[in-house]
């Protein structure tokens, strides 16, 4: 349906989960099957799923990916609030990576607006 690559909310979204990778590779080892591996898994669930729709053969299928996009987005937030309360992630990093979340949760919800 779309070439997923020339949207500027999947670019941005893979380029979130890059620094994601990078972010939690200083995480405790200890950690590395279980907060660190959930929070990587959701960064990349928002590029994979808005790919996933664009690739689909219709509006009403793009639109419930980037909705699935959306909740991953929701749970990574989540996750990396986690980990600045257990002091995995400073304070400075979360709000960084917040901010980008938030452009991209505005881009998600701007696109899946023009599908309705």
């Amino acid at each position: 349906m779309n070439n997923y690559k020339e949207l500027k909310v999947w670019q941005k979204a893979v380029d979130l989960a890059v620094k994601i990778y990078n972010t939690t590779s200083a995480f405790p080892r200890e950690e590395e099957y279980a907060l660190t591996n959930q929070i990587r898994r959701s960064g990349v669930s928002i590029a994979s799923n808005i790919a996933e729709g664009a690739g689909r053969n219709s509006k009403k299928d793009f639109k419930n990916f980037l909705s699935i996009s959306n909740g991953s987005i929701c749970e990574l937030e989540t996750q990396l609030i986690i980990a600045n309360r257990i002091e995995f992630l400073d304070k400075e990093t979360l709000d960084t990576l917040q901010g980008e979340i938030t452009e991209i949760q505005k881009m998600n919800w701007s696109l899946q607006k023009t599908l309705s």
